[in-house]
């Protein structure tokens, strides 16, 4: 018995299936970007007290996070409702639109209730990991 070769265009084609069935979910991605600026003093405290378990959390896997430095005169990226002035400032997007936004940072604890809040009115909310995974 012979092992039979597929064609070349059989396998692009292939490919191309694949590809084309993964981009409506990578479309759906939620994304968390927070907006900064060097020498932020709530910028670096969010960093110290939130980020380095962020990526650990139900959150952080729903919503990925993504620092944009803040230029002088604000953000205008595509897909916001409303200019970003301020830093920190993150802003959730699903489908490539702001969904919900939290100007400031005023410790974990507001950050959290914050983001649960926003989560929980996407189509497939999750709850609040609450503290076990974060670090102290």
């Amino acid at each position: 018995m012979g092992f039979i070769r597929p064609r070349a265009g059989t396998l692009v084609a292939l490919f191309v299936l694949t590809v084309a069935s993964l981009a409506p979910m990578a479309a759906m991605a939620a994304e968390l970007v927070m907006f900064t600026r060097d020498g932020c003093p709530w910028c670096a405290r969010f960093e110290r007290e939130v980020a380095p378990a962020y990526h650990l959390t139900d959150e952080g896997k729903q919503a990925p996070l993504r620092r944009i430095e803040l230029k002088a005169g604000g953000s205008n990226l595509a897909g916001l409702s409303a200019p970003v002035i301020a830093a920190p400032t993150f802003v959730l997007f699903e489908d490539g639109r702001e969904t919900g936004r939290i100007t400031g940072y005023q410790g974990d604890d507001a950050f959290w209730g914050l983001l649960g809040k926003m989560l929980a009115d996407m189509p497939s909310p999750i709850h609040r990991s609450g503290t076990a995974a974060r670090l102290d």
